[in-house]
C-alpha cells in the first residue's frame, strides 16, 4: 500500500519543546536537547506504528516567503524563537538525513505550501497522505486520499482527520471552506487579519449563508445592522486575508513521489 507520511517539521519541534518545557532534558554541558529528543520519539513512533511506505520531513527556509513581501506583519506578532530550538534544527536535520528520510525545504516558501504541493502530486499518483501536523489550516487540504495526521500530546492519543472529521469540526460542507473560515475569523498565530469583530461562530453561520467569502462581498446587502458595516468596511482585508490563509499547491519542488520511498 502506496502510504506517504509529510511531517511539518517546525510545528513538531516546537510541541515537542514545549511539552518538556517543565522537565527539559538537559546534557552535562548544559545543552537542552528536549526538542531533538521529543521530535525524534515523534519520528520513531510514526515509523514503528504507521510503517509509511513514503516519508518526509518539511522545513520553513531561513528567509522570507511569498507571504511576508505580500504583507510584512504575517507571523509577526509570534515571539521569537527559543535560542535551544535554534541551535537543536541543525542537529535534527542531520539526524532525518541519517534515517535516509529527505529534509525538503523550497526557499520562498513555508513547509504548509510544500507539504500542500507534495500531497496533492501524490494523491493524483495513487497515493494516501497522512499531514503530520497539529495546524488548522491544513484542513482546507483534506481529501479522500489526504488526511491528517494530528500527533499524540500531553496524554492525548493521535487523531486522524478526513472530510467528515474536518466539515463537522468546523460546521461546513466540504474541507476548502476552512481558508473562507479563516479568512472572516482570522488566525492570531499567523497574524492574518480576517475581518474585525467576527469570530469563528459568525463566521460559520456567514459561510454556511454565502458559501464562500468571495460571495459574502459580492452580496453585503443581505447583511443587517453592525455586521453588513463590519464586513462592507473590510472587503479588502477579507479577501486578502484568503489569499494569506490559502495553502499553494503548486511549489517547484524538486523532490518526486518515488525520491520520498
Amino acid at each position: 500500500m502506496k502510504r506517504l507520511f509529510l511531517l511539518d517539521a517546525y510545528a513538531l519541534i516546537f510541541r515537542a519543546y514545549y511539552a518538556l518545557i517543565k522537565m527539559p532534558r538537559i546534557t552535562q554541558s548544559g545543552f537542552n536537547t528536549s526538542a531533538i529528543f521529543g521530535f525524534v520519539n515523534t519520528l520513531e513512533e510514526v515509523l514503528r506504528k504507521e510503517k509509511p511506505s513514503h516519508i518526509a520531513v518539511c522545513f520553513d527556509p531561513a528567509g522570507p516567503t511569498f507571504r511576508n513581501e505580500a504583507f510584512e506583519q504575517y507571523k509577526g506578532e509570534r515571539a521569537s524563537t527559543p535560542e535551544d530550538i535554534k541551535l537543536s534544527v541543525p542537529i535534527i536535520k542531520e539526524i532525518v538525513k541519517a534515517y535516509n528520510i529527505p529534509v525538503v525545504e523550497v526557499e520562498g516558501y513555508e513547509a504548509d505550501d510544500v507539504i500542500g504541493t507534495l500531497a496533492k502530486k501524490a494523491e493524483k499518483e495513487g497515493y494516501t497522505t497522512y499531514m503530520m501536523t497539529p495546524d488548522k489550516d491544513f484542513g482546507q487540504l483534506v481529501s479522500p486520499a489526504v488526511l491528517q495526521y494530528k500527533p499524540a500530546y500531553r496524554g492525548q492519543d493521535f487523531e486522524i482527520r478526513g472530510e467528515k472529521e474536518v466539515c463537522e469540526r468546523y460546521g461546513i460542507k466540504r474541507t476548502s471552506q476552512v481558508i473562507d473560515l479563516l479568512a472572516l475569523m482570522g488566525d492570531k498565530i499567523d497574524n492574518i487579519p480576517g475581518c474585525p469583530g467576527v469570530g469563528e461562530k459568525t463566521a460559520i453561520k456567514l459561510i454556511e449563508e454565502f458559501d464562500s467569502v468571495d460571495n459574502l462581498v459580492l452580496h453585503t446587502e443581505q447583511l443587517k445592522g453592525a455586521l453588513k458595516k463590519k464586513v462592507e468596511e473590510n472587503k479588502e482585508q477579507i479577501l486578502f486575508s484568503k489569499y494569506l490563509a490559502t495553502i499553494c499547491t503548486d511549489v517547484p519542488v524538486e523532490e518526486s513521489i518515488e525520491d520520498l520511498r
